[in-house]
């Protein structure tokens, strides 16, 4: 559980969006549909494969 702590934040879900417009760059979580911001956290997350790739490299060297 430590390690998926590691890279828990909705930079590094499936959902995480970054939006550009003329008031600058917003981030977005798709399926909430909320405004969030990188390092936030919801209960929701669900890593990308690239995250979770990473989880299991750092699991399989303990």
């Amino acid at each position: 559980m430590e390690t998926e702590n590691a890279y828990h934040c909705c930079a590094t879900c499936i959902h995480f969006r970054v939006e550009k417009g003329t008031g600058g760059v917003s981030y977005r979580c798709s399926r909430l549909t909320y405004e969030t911001r990188p390092d936030y956290r919801f209960q929701c997350w669900t890593p990308t494969e690239k995250v979770k790739r990473l989880m299991e490299a750092r699991k399989s060297q303990r």
